[in-house]
């Protein structure tokens, strides 16, 4: 893959590479905002802004009818990290895309309408996701279990409905100027189009749009947990449900891709060990999942399971020890260990294939690092070790780094 890089005047960052099996451009454009940058007090606010982007701009006061016209789609999403929106449009229509996002980017539309309506859509989604839906407040339970100073304590939608109910204009205005600006972007730009015509439209609509004084960020440090903390609470669900969680280094970290397999190892696909053992032999779990946050500060490695009837939600953690157990004494086979490499090196593949995915995934290493790390990855899953797993799965699976959530049916 040919990748090219073109920074502004302004601190915009320009990363590119072409495609032409497709007559598609995908733009994608990541902000270095995300719900760690909130106060305390105030969040929810970077998940407001993914809505509040689509209420129209300065100059445009309907962003959906141009793209539409255009034959382009669009969408976005908002994590602890960033937030990122992204477009699609015929390559022929590709100009349309460019005027869409700068303009954006240089102001909103800000008004009270538009707040009110787009803190209405965040407001209703809050309720039906974790207020209305079961176990829709685990976020809620096991973020402030895990982390008592790091702001990961809470989760993108906000820590408490009325801090989106409360959000003033001001407040608003100063949250877009502090963050949305081109020296706190990056542009991704990908599919049939040319470097020298992807340099030229962006210098065109981004270049005149203002740097912007982007606060460096300070974010407090979560110390090193040194006992074991649980919570039990009950719910009117259907099902018991064990979730527990041990934390886990950030994502530039070495470690970060033997967490990553260690996951993998647990619970990916059919004949993965907690699956094999504790769904298909023993009965002990209707379902279970382990995964890592994959966040850009330490993370989290989760397993999370809904016991089979009349197990104990003590019975269930119990087994799921064993199995960590014997992650931190017995080494992964070779045979096993190339099974699950060989599954991330062909997703990995197949979904870079797709243009979109390219746009997204560049604007994401840059971020972490450099766009050209993309192609890095299969290298570093590769060369993970037996070894490697073992003395990471000692040194985290302890109960001293752990929390555990019996989340109960009434």
């Amino acid at each position: 893959m040919k990748i090219n890089r073109h920074i502004l005047d302004n601190g915009l960052r320009l990363v590119h590479s072409r495609d032409e099996s497709t007559q598609m451009v995908a733009l994608n454009i990541l902000y270095n905002v995300g719900a760690r940058d909130e106060h305390p007090e105030h969040t929810g606010f970077a998940h407001l802004f993914e809505h509040l982007m689509f209420g129209g701009s300065v100059n445009i006061p309907d962003y959906d009818m141009p793209l539409q016209l255009a034959g382009g789609e669009n969408n976005a999403w908002t994590n602890n990290d960033i937030t990122n929106y992204y477009l699609t449009v015929p390559r022929q229509n590709v100009e349309t895309g460019f005027w869409l996002e700068s303009d954006r980017m240089l102001s909103l539309d800000f008004s009270e309408r538009s707040l009110e309506v787009q803190r209405g859509v965040v407001m209703e989604e809050f309720k039906q996701r974790c207020l209305n839906q079961p176990y829709g407040d685990v976020g809620h339970l096991l973020r402030p279990l895990a982390y008592q100073k790091h702001p990961y304590q809470w989760p993108t939608i906000g820590k408490d409905l009325s801090h989106v109910a409360n959000a003033t204009l001001e407040e608003v205005k100063a949250f877009f100027f502090r963050f949305y600006a081109p020296n706190n972007a990056i542009l991704a730009v990908t599919g049939n189009i040319s470097f020298e015509e992807a340099v030229e439209l962006t210098e065109k609509w981004f270049g005149s749009v203002p740097r912007r004084e982007v606060p460096v960020r300070n974010l407090p440090q979560e110390p090193e947990q040194t006992e074991e903390r649980r919570l039990t609470v009950e719910r009117n669900v259907p099902l018991d449900s064990l979730f527990m969680a041990y934390h886990m280094c950030d994502h530039r970290h070495p470690d970060y891709y033997v967490f990553d397999i260690l996951s993998d190892v647990l619970s990916n696909g059919r004949s993965s060990r907690l699956n094999q053992h504790l769904v298909q032999e023993k009965q002990l779990f209707s379902s279970i999942d382990a995964y890592i946050s994959g966040s850009v500060d330490a993370g989290l490695f989760h397993i999370a399971g809904k016991p089979s009837a009349g197990v104990s939600l003590e019975l269930a953690e119990a087994a799921v020890r064993d199995e960590l157990d014997r992650l931190q004494q017995e080494l992964v086979d070779g045979q096993e260990l190339e099974k699950v490499k060989n599954k991330f090196e062909s997703t990995q593949i197949f979904g870079n294939i797709n243009y979109l995915n390219v746009a997204t995934n560049l604007a994401w290493f840059e971020l972490l690092g450099k766009a050209e790390d993309l192609e890095k990855e299969v290298e570093r899953y590769r060369s993970v070790t037996a070894m490697q797993l073992r003395e990471v799965a000692q040194s985290a699976f302890r109960k001293e780094n752990g929390v555990v959530l019996y989340y109960k049916s009434k």
